[in-house]
């Protein structure tokens, strides 16, 4: 009988509520348009302290500025989660997307509120939780029962390449990339999809 090809249900359902939200967008007004991000829940840091809309560090990790921004974004969603979730399952994977790009937001707005002298902007994007996920092949990478397929200097020279355009490149949000690979790489281990349950007699 041959053995039925896991489907990655979650990460594709994230993906289309990631393009659904990008249609509403469009026809709302125009993903780039900063009224419309900021009334769909772009994180901006006077809103979120000042007004006390802490929701903005969940919802804007589901906006994206540009077709560009949010099919890079999917493409990477897929290629990373169609992996993680098969390791992790429905459950573990979505704590770690989610809470991975709350994290990723959060190391913004701490950044944020201590940098004097900085222009406050709207920032959005699924590539916080992303980061999040990509941190789990370094799990992969560490434990004996996956690193042979995922070898630790790949996995490294993988993440260091994904991280370099954001120290290049003003219009991409570095403390929201590591802010999430750190929560990511953190809840990895938490969630080891590995650890075994102790059973009580």
């Amino acid at each position: 009988m041959q053995k039925r090809k896991y489907v990655p249900a979650i990460t594709i359902a994230l993906i289309i509520i990631n393009f659904l939200i990008y249609f509403a967008e469009t026809v709302s007004g125009g993903s780039q348009n900063s009224d419309v991000a900021l009334r769909f829940g772009a994180y901006y840091l006077p809103y979120v302290i000042e007004k006390g809309e802490w929701w903005r560090l969940f919802t804007s990790m589901f906006l994206h500025f540009g077709i560009s921004h949010i099919v890079n974004n999917m493409i990477s969603l897929y290629v990373l989660g169609n992996i993680v979730e098969a390791y992790y399952g429905k459950i573990r994977f979505l704590i770690l997307y989610l809470v991975a790009g709350v994290g990723g937001n959060l190391m913004t707005l701490f950044v944020d509120l201590h940098s004097s002298g900085v222009e406050y902007g709207l920032e959005a994007g699924a590539s916080g939780a992303i980061f999040g996920v990509m941190a789990a092949f370094v799990f992969f990478a560490v434990n004996p029962l996956t690193r042979k397929a995922f070898p630790f200097k790949r996995v490294i020279a993988g993440i260091f390449f994904a991280l370099l355009p954001g120290f290049t490149s003003s219009g991409i949000s570095l403390t929201a990339h590591i802010g999430g690979f750190i929560t990511g790489l953190v809840l990895s281990f938490i969630l080891n999809p590995y650890k075994q349950r102790k059973r009580l007699n």
